[in-house]
């Protein structure tokens, strides 16, 4: 079972020196996990992808690459810019309104960027190996860009939900049968949502 999102505290120091603690894994999306990476965006926008330690160790536990990778320059950079430009054209799918261009074509270029797999012969037997000019992060960040592409570029964006609960900005793929999914999480925003509908029901009968 995946834990709800822990909130987070009003005396929490920002800058984070590293946000890992505060990661969660919700969205059912990839591209949606990693968006989800800016906590707050309504108010303080908190940065948990905070730098190469962080990237490595988020794309570990999302599953996309294995062990401890080695992350080059300015890819924390490219992360981040990849992660707006998915939540920038989510945020427009949601709202009804065009998707900018300039962030399709971010997503785009990582599409084109790690090259498609390659047939070599190992020992007289061919082989499918991944591209050799791409490090693992870019590879990485390439199929969080695939799982964008294939989520906003078919009927699967009308499932692209932001958590109903007005104090969380979760991004998440609606996955379930009916369609109707409105938290993040059920154990987290939508436990809470339940108890505050409870106490404002008792309340109500208590006063009058």
């Amino acid at each position: 079972m995946i834990p709800p999102a822990r909130d987070l505290p009003e005396d929490l120091e920002v800058p984070l020196r590293t946000g890992r603690d505060w990661w969660y894994w919700t969205a059912g999306r990839p591209a949606l996990d990693l968006v989800n990476t800016l906590r707050e965006r309504w108010r303080r926008r908190v940065e948990c992808l905070c730098g190469p330690e962080d990237l490595a160790e988020w794309l570990r536990r999302a599953g996309l690459v294995t062990g401890w990778v080695p992350v080059p320059p300015g890819a924390v950079e490219e992360a981040r810019e990849l992660r707006e430009a998915i939540d920038t054209a989510a945020s427009a799918v949601i709202a009804g309104t065009p998707v900018p261009a300039a962030s399709v074509a971010v997503i785009g270029r990582w599409l084109d960027g790690a090259g498609p797999p390659v047939l070599v012969v190992d020992d007289g037997v061919p082989v499918l190996r991944e591209h050799p000019g791409a490090d693992p992060v870019h590879r990485a960040l390439s199929a969080v860009a695939l799982d964008a592409a294939r989520m906003l570029g078919t009927a699967e964006r009308d499932r692209i939900r932001v958590c109903a609960a007005p104090d969380c900005s979760a991004r998440f793929h609606d996955g379930s049968p009916a369609g109707r999914r409105r938290w993040c999480s059920m154990a987290g925003c939508g436990n809470r949502a339940k108890v505050r509908s409870h106490r404002a029901r008792r309340g109500t009968r208590t006063g009058g």
